[in-house]
Order: C-alpha cells, then sequence, then structure tokens
C-alpha cells in the first residue's frame, strides 16, 4: 500500500490520541507509529521532534481552541476580567472532559510532580499571557521592580490556581463534573475577592500620607 504523501498535524495528533488509548502506552519508536498509520516517518518530523512534544502541543491545542470558542461570544467580550477568567474555565474544562479518557492518561503518570510538568510548558506560557491581557486590577506600587515581581506572582498564583482545578477535575466523580463547576466558581470568585485592591489602595494610601504628615510634622 502507498505511503500517505500528506498529512496534517492534526492528522498526528490524533492518530497518537488513538494510540495511546487503544494501547496504553507510546507507541515503540516513530518508525512503528509512522508504519501502522502508513506514512513517511519524515512527515513526523515536520511537525514535532518527539512524542513528549505532541502531548505538549495537545495541551496547547486545547487552550487554543477554548479562546477561538470564547472569542465568538459577543457576550465574552464585554465581560469584565472576573467573569472571563470563569467563561474560560468552563470552556476549557468541557474541552478537558471531552477528551479526558486521553487527559487521564497522560496525567495519571505524573502525579508526584503535577506543576512543574514540562508537556505543560507551552501551556503555562500562553495561559500566563492570556491572564496578563485580561487587565486584572493590581496594585499601583509606582516602582518598576516592585510591579514585576508583584506580575510573575499574580500569573504564577494564577497557574497554581488552574494546575489545582485540573486535578480536582481529575479526582470528581460527581455526575457532570458538577463539583468541579462549584470549585471553579469558588475558587475564582475567592481569588478575585483577594484581588480586591481597593480598600487596600485605600490603606496604602492612608499610609503614605500619614508618613509624609510625619515627616513634616518632624
Amino acid at each position: 500500500m502507498a505511503r500517505k504523501k500528506t498529512i496534517s498535524k492534526n492528522d498526528l495528533i490524533s492518530w497518537y490520541m488513538d494510540f495511546v488509548l487503544e494501547h496504553g502506552e507510546h507507541p515503540k519508536s516513530v518508525f512503528a507509529f509512522a508504519k501502522m498509520y502508513n506514512f513517511e516517518e519524515a512527515k513526523f518530523y515536520d511537525y514535532f521532534g518527539s512524542f513528549e512534544s505532541i502531548e505538549q502541543n495537545i495541551f496547547t491545542t486545547f487552550f487554543t481552541n477554548t479562546l477561538k470558542v470564547l472569542e465568538k461570544s459577543e457576550d465574552y467580550q464585554n465581560f469584565d476580567a472576573r467573569n472571563k477568567l470563569l467563561s474560560f474555565y468552563y470552556t476549557f474544562f468541557e474541552i478537558l472532559t471531552a477528551n479526558r479518557s486521553y487527559v487521564k492518561w497522560v496525567l495519571d503518570r505524573y502525579k508526584t510532580n503535577f506543576k512543574g510538568l514540562k508537556i505543560f510548558s507551552d501551556l503555562k506560557r500562553h495561559y500566563s499571557d492570556y491572564i496578563s491581557q485580561l487587565g486584572i486590577e493590581t496594585l499601583d506600587l509606582k516602582q518598576e521592580k516592585l510591579e514585576k515581581i508583584q506580575d510573575r506572582a499574580l500569573k504564577e498564583s494564577a497557574w497554581i490556581q488552574l494546575v489545582l482545578t485540573m486535578k480536582f477535575w481529575l479526582d470528581d466523580t460527581s455526575p457532570s463534573f458538577e463539583k468541579t463547576d462549584i470549585f471553579i466558581e469558588k475558587s475564582v470568585n475567592t481569588t478575585f475577592d483577594v484581588l480586591n485592591i481597593a480598600p487596600i489602595q485605600s490603606v496604602l494610601d492612608l499610609g503614605k500620607f500619614l508618613f509624609k504628615e510625619k515627616l513634616q510634622m518632624g
């Protein structure tokens, strides 16, 4: 049988996901994988350097597909940062649920070191960029170094929250994963309540005022 002359990135992803779900393991080699799905081995390397890079790309694809869905919604465009993030979570986890068997197979192997998974590296980068673009209000520290630290802390805490939610979802056995929906709502709302900087900013402004007054009086 003649080998397939043209294959797409999505073809490779689909075949890879099918293979691991049917066999419960990686293909033994790229050669064996190409032979099974009847394409030239060299075609694989047009898109990926290894099976691990496919796994990274699959999670990134889940993320980009989430944004594509959200960007089609006029309501989403008008949401504030809190509701945009909630919408992201609900949509992202719908996509994960549609691919739960694969996601569970991959992540069950990494339970001991979930947060720092290499297969999450691209996802983390894309998600951090998304968090930056939400326009979440933070403290006006008026010092570039402190603001950079604050920005990194916000991105890291947002990433940890996403990872914790994924772990919760993996262990969730409730119908339609309704407990995960509740967890998402409570955790995102709690985060934004903590980030409600209006009273904190007022305290800081008062502190600065009193400090200046004390210097002047002194």
